[in-house]
């Protein structure tokens, strides 16, 4: 039997000690998780908001959803989760997309909705004086044009941070930061709702109430 002798510490394996490989085996766990959850978090975005039809689940008005419904339904397709996955992914998304009843039987998307199913009777809030919308800079002469519009989605979507605006606006390209006037607005008779996750919601923005946020 051959093997180390006696008292020699274990070499590294792939110029990592046993420490090392824990560590790399604990950060290799965490990507792969974030990975799973990012996965079923875009598969529950498409159900809960655009095509519950997708997998025979049933939204109410207010876009709730019956928590063992979906979870069966998404089985049967191929998309296969349990209670745990999915309790997982609402408390650590970071924009809070979808909300739990508070006896975790039901749940729905925060906000985004386009199925016809749904009409989420959000309460009226009075907003911030300034909130704040992020776009591309290629969707600005159709912006100056006719404003803020909800296209396939029931209500434009606003934000109370900048940051968060722009973050948005880079995911369909050059980002450019539009002010909204909710005060100018208010006045003229348009009314504003927020969503479960903070996401401010109005119906249109007419190009009279945008300006273009300076870049820094």
């Amino acid at each position: 039997m051959t093997g180390l002798p006696v008292g020699e510490p274990r070499r590294p394996v792939f110029g990592l000690d046993a420490e090392g490989r824990d560590k790399l085996k604990t950060l290799l766990d965490a990507l792969l998780n974030q990975k799973q959850r990012d996965t079923l978090s875009k598969f529950l975005s498409y159900v809960l908001r655009h095509a519950p039809e997708s997998i025979e689940l049933s939204l109410d008005r207010d876009g709730w959803a019956d928590v063992d419904a979906l979870i069966h339904g998404a089985g049967r397709q191929g998309h296969a989760f349990d209670l745990h996955a999915l309790r997982e992914v609402v408390e650590t998304n970071d924009k809070r997309r979808f909300t739990l009843s508070d006896d975790g039987r039901r749940i729905r998307a925060a906000q985004g909705h386009s199925s016809s199913q749904v009409e989420v009777r959000h309460v009226a809030k009075a907003p911030p004086a300034l909130l704040y919308h992020g776009t591309a800079s290629r969707f600005l002469a159709s912006i100056e044009a006719q404003g803020l519009i909800p296209g396939s989605r029931h209500h434009v979507h606003l934000s109370e941070d900048p940051q968060t605006a722009l973050a948005v606006g880079k995911r369909y390209g050059q980002p450019v930061l539009l002010t909204v006037d909710t005060q100018a607005m208010c006045a003229a008779g348009a009314v504003f709702y927020q969503a479960d996750n903070g996401v401010w919601l109005v119906d249109q923005v007419p190009p009279v109430y945008l300006s273009r946020q300076a870049e820094e």
